[in-house]
């Protein structure tokens, strides 16, 4: 091996661009840059801190927001294209290792869980595949991504789980990989809460079995007796809803149904005969004097809150449009962070940087 020519590499950190001038080796008709294997670093790269930092900037804003972010708090400058490359690729090694990831059954035996699951809908562009040139002819639309949480009786920290394909049935297994990691277990019960989608009770069976049992929730039911109330009491509407209210909380839905039954016509979709229908078709899934005596929520609005802080709160921003795969990336850096397990992913990319036996340059 034989010293050749000399050449200039920079890369990125928090501290700034970092220069050396580095030496080439000649071995044999090759070039070996002995430096830059050694050190760990490449021409232009960034160091692991500034890929965290880039990452967690762009995990919660717009990527067009982070320079001047990275600029107020690091002093750095960064193009928009680098942040976006480093955030997309490390939220897809955060889905990677979490569908290779093997969730075991919890032991929280005799403990009651709150489960919840519902959707809410992302701007997702694709090719059209009618155009010849995939760069042109794009199709907008609206697609559902849907939130799971699962956790202990009283605990005001959950787990949340979630998915963007695979349809029903896989929003079912993530719900149930959510709970295990909750601690949910053979001896556990979960009681789940929903707008009475009659797929979110399937996967309950489905997932849960006998462990669990479904609720609707009151508040959205109460949206069916709103719409009925000024039909069936014109002259005091809120006094009829408040009535049929106390009667749900008290398991009397049989006395519910006999106040809509005067106003219900066959084979019609009025207000009230919507919902006759909605109570009938869930009459098993309404016992909310249990749930209250047990100290159990009766309303969903806690995953519902979810999808505003978890979802929206980046999938959503105006202008903002996400190919597939990018949707279930960003859905898993939002959700590894949800769940407070940010530090083990960044604590595993240094360890896994060790294994290689690199020099600790990349870590400015």
């Amino acid at each position: 091996m034989a010293a050749g020519r000399e050449k200039k590499l920079y890369w990125y950190t928090t501290f700034g661009s970092i220069e050396v001038i580095e030496p080439l080796w000649r071995n044999g008709t090759g070039i070996e840059r002995p430096f830059s294997v050694v050190a760990g670093v490449s021409c232009r790269c960034s160091s692991r801190p500034l890929q965290r930092v880039m990452t967690d900037f762009g995990a919660d804003h717009a990527f067009g927001q982070v320079p001047a972010k990275l600029q107020e708090h690091y002093g750095i400058t960064m193009p928009v294209s680098t942040i976006q490359r480093t955030t997309e690729r490390h939220a897809a090694g955060i889905y990677a290792q979490e569908v290779a990831r093997v969730i075991e059954p919890g032991m929280a035996a005799g403990v009651i869980f709150i489960g919840e699951l519902d959707g809410s809908m992302v701007p997702v562009v694709e090719p059209s595949p009618e155009a010849e040139d995939k760069r042109k002819g794009k199709v907008l639309s609206w697609k559902e991504v849907r939130l799971n949480l699962v956790h202990p009786k009283g605990s005001v920290t959950p787990v949340f789980g979630g998915n963007f394909a695979g349809g029903v049935e896989e929003s079912g297994r993530q719900w149930g990989r959510c709970a295990a990691k909750a601690g949910f277990g053979p001896g556990s019960r979960l009681h789940a809460v929903g707008d009475g989608a009659p797929w979110i009770v399937n996967q309950v069976e489905m997932q849960f079995g006998p462990q669990g049992r479904y609720l609707v929730d009151f508040f959205h039911l109460c949206e069916y007796l709103g719409a009925a109330a000024p039909v069936c009491a014109p002259d005091h509407p809120q006094a009829w809803l408040d009535v049929q209210k106390e009667r749900l909380k008290a398991n009397q839905a049989p006395a519910v149904l006999g106040a809509l039954a005067p106003f219900v016509r066959a084979n019609e979709d009025d207000p009230v005969t919507a919902c006759d229908r909605y109570l009938h078709n869930r009459l098993d899934q309404l016992d909310y004097q249990g749930a209250i005596q047990h100290g159990l929520p009766i309303g969903s609005g806690e995953i519902e809150s979810a999808h505003r802080y978890i979802i929206q709160e980046r999938l959503k921003l105006p202008g903002a449009w996400w190919s597939p795969d990018h949707v279930k990336t960003m859905l898993a850096l939002r959700l590894n962070r949800a769940n407070r397990e940010w530090e083990a992913y960044w604590q595993g990319a240094e360890k896994e940087a060790a294994g290689t036996g690199q020099a600790t340059l990349a870590s400015l």
